[in-house]
């Protein structure tokens, strides 16, 4: 994690007051400004760090496999349980449990997830005795919980036992001074991993760099220097060579948020929305999840939502 501008220097002060203790910590900001970075940090700097982590991303589990990824089974809880599981809330047992877009996770987990946090415990699937676990609990989520409660997607009891040390990691775009900084780290650390003699970056492609919005903040950032790296010919890196792709002139940027526009579950402005999204990315899914910053199981679940208010809404998942 690399950075001084003041926006960073907080995020770095809370980092190292939070790993002193083991409240459960939630981590809000944009895809791609490094959360998950940032609960590694804090592990890191705990008492837990010689503990795992154990990292979980909500939205990417099926609805129909969370459950048992989440708390395990015992042998014979179901076709197909040949043996006993041990979940991925027990592996952290000792150590941190990271679950990324926890905004995801469906209501009837999110119940068994707070009595997780209340009790400490859990029952497998198909057992009966609720087995201790001591594990740290590190949220994170790129979407506006409080908007997800007023939709009536996430409870409100889970979010006050996730929100007791809050922490937010800024935008790229809102990190102006700091940009140059980490495209000169990276440059430097992804030369060395390749192997290449790339010296800095053209006068042209620094102001590039500086006026780019960088949609995807610092992932993005990192892609297009790995591949400047790849595609560079000459010492200096040029325009060309990141193959970013701007925004048409005259064009505002599509908004990256969806949840900040403060919708409501069935409001029109929220089928508005996810009607323009699909339209300007051909009715792409991950495209069109991506441009409003949900996660495509989100996006389908406001597509069903929306069908149960009258009317359908075209998608496609190519």
């Amino acid at each position: 994690m690399v950075g001084e501008c003041p926006a960073m220097k907080e995020v770095f002060y809370r980092i190292r007051r939070f790993a002193q203790c083991d409240a459960p910590i939630l981590i809000s900001g944009e895809t791609g400004t490094g959360k998950e970075l940032a609960a590694q940090a804090v592990h890191q700097r705990s008492s837990r760090a010689k503990g795992p982590f154990i990292a979980i991303n909500c939205a990417a589990l099926p609805a129909s496999l969370i459950a048992s990824e989440l708390f395990g089974y015992e042998k014979g809880a179901f076709t197909g349980a040949a043996g006993r599981k041990i979940g991925l809330i027990e592996q952290a047992n000792g150590g941190t449990l990271f679950l990324d877009e926890i905004g995801d996770l469906p209501l009837d987990l999110q119940g068994h997830l707070l009595r997780f946090l209340q009790e400490q415990t859990i029952t497998r699937i198909g057992g009966h005795l609720p087995i201790q676990v001591d594990a740290r609990v590190i949220s994170a989520s790129h979407v506006q919980l409080d908007e997800a409660m007023i939709a009536g997607t996430f409870r409100h009891d889970l979010f006050y036992r996730l929100n007791v040390l809050p922490l937010h990691m800024p935008a790229l775009r809102e990190r102006e001074s700091d940009i140059e900084l980490m495209a000169t780290f990276f440059l430097r650390k992804i030369s060395a991993e390749f192997g290449r003699d790339v010296s800095g970056f053209t006068a042209a492609t620094q102001n590039l760099i500086r006026s780019y919005p960088w949609p995807g903040n610092v992932r993005e950032l990192i892609a297009a220097i790995r591949r400047g790296v790849v595609m560079g010919c000459e010492p200096l890196i040029s325009e060309e060579d990141l193959g970013l792709q701007p925004h048409p002139s005259g064009q505002p940027a599509p908004p990256r948020k969806l949840a900040t526009q403060r919708l409501r579950a069935g409001s029109l402005q929220e089928r508005n929305a996810l009607q323009q999204a699909l339209a300007r990315n051909h009715h792409n899914v991950t495209k069109a999840a991506a441009e409003l910053g949900v996660s495509r199981v989100t996006l389908y679940r406001m597509a069903k939502r929306h069908a149960e208010f009258g009317g359908t809404l075209h998608i496609r998942e190519h």
